[in-house]
């Protein structure tokens, strides 16, 4: 992890970009402490503020595109030649679109703050054929709001930013527990009132 940091201080918000687009996609990289490192050091003045947020959420932007298009391009193929050996058949595969049109899209935008969930939504997005608007609408929204939240954490913070972050993923693991049981309880609730 230190040797990511140190890149970031060294060449500063060009290599944030490349960082958090490879991260994005799946590589090992610690996305958020990244971005809280920089907001940390946007709050010393090391940092361009604008420059940072910039870089940080192209670099996301590009990732999540990235995975979207494998997700198109290999993703039918895949299931047709190997669906079989996973139990994946047309019949599912045309679910996970459908959910996705339903409530999938929003996966796309909460899927940041959950480790593994980020790496994996927009390859299933692509892969069930979600409308690139309806993905681009959703996936970038969230990486907008997904850089801010963790650059604004590293800036408020400022030396505090190592404590903070070595916590971020149980804070983001409670949070995602916390929203899948309330989604749960509203889906849930959602479908008895249409029943009654």
């Amino acid at each position: 992890m230190e040797i990511v940091l140190d890149w970031v201080t060294q060449y500063g918000a060009v290599s944030l970009f490349f960082l958090l687009m490879f991260g994005v996609i799946g590589l090992p990289i610690p996305d958020e402490t990244l971005l809280v490192f920089s907001g940390y050091l946007i709050h010393k003045g090391t940092l361009n503020p604008v420059g940072t947020f910039s870089m940080a959420f192209l670099g996301a932007m590009s990732g999540i595109t990235v995975s979207y298009w494998l997700g198109r391009i290999y993703g039918f193929r895949l299931i047709h030649k190997y669906g079989r050996y996973f139990h994946l058949t047309e019949e599912r595969f045309h679910k996970v679109h459908n959910w996705f049109e339903r409530s999938g899209r929003w996966s796309l935008f909460f899927g940041y703050y959950v480790a593994g969930v980020r790496h994996f939504t927009a390859v299933v997005a692509g892969a069930s054929e979600l409308e690139y608007p309806v993905f681009a609408c959703f996936a970038y929204s969230g990486a907008f709001t997904w850089v801010a939240v963790f650059l604004s954490i590293g800036y408020f913070i400022g030396d505090r930013w190592q404590a903070v972050s070595e916590n971020v993923h149980e804070y983001l693991l409670e949070g995602a527990i916390a929203a899948g049981i309330i989604l749960g309880i509203y889906l849930l609730a959602r479908k008895l009132s249409k029943r009654s």
